[in-house]
């Protein structure tokens, strides 16, 4: 069995401030992990469910973004005070949080 049955991967990637991409760093995503982290420890979650930081997820122009494994939902304009909402409904209840997914169709 594998150890991890969800694993979050939120870009942390950063650019220029005058790349036309933007960059999820500036958008406050080292934040968005911290509070991914915090938040599964704390609701013990942390031996089944993992996040990390990554480089670019080629999503940063809509804001901060991250993706869920196994099942690929990507998420955009992510902020600290979401982090409870996806934990909840998405990784606990399994329902994806539909206000956050990206709706481009790259990453449907």
């Amino acid at each position: 069995m594998a150890r991890y049955t969800k694993h979050i991967f939120i870009c942390e990637n950063e650019r220029r401030e005058d790349d036309p991409r933007g960059c999820c760093a500036s958008k406050g995503s080292k934040e968005v992990r911290d509070q991914f982290k915090k938040r599964i420890k704390e609701l013990g979650l942390n031996t089944t469910v993992r996040a990390n930081g990554t480089g670019c997820l080629d999503a940063c122009a809509f804001g901060c973004s991250a993706v869920v494994y196994p099942e690929q939902v990507w998420y955009g304009g992510i902020k600290p005070e979401d982090v409870e909402e996806i934990i909840q409904e998405h990784i606990i209840n399994g329902k994806p949080v539909e206000r956050l997914i990206l709706k481009d169709k790259k990453f449907l």
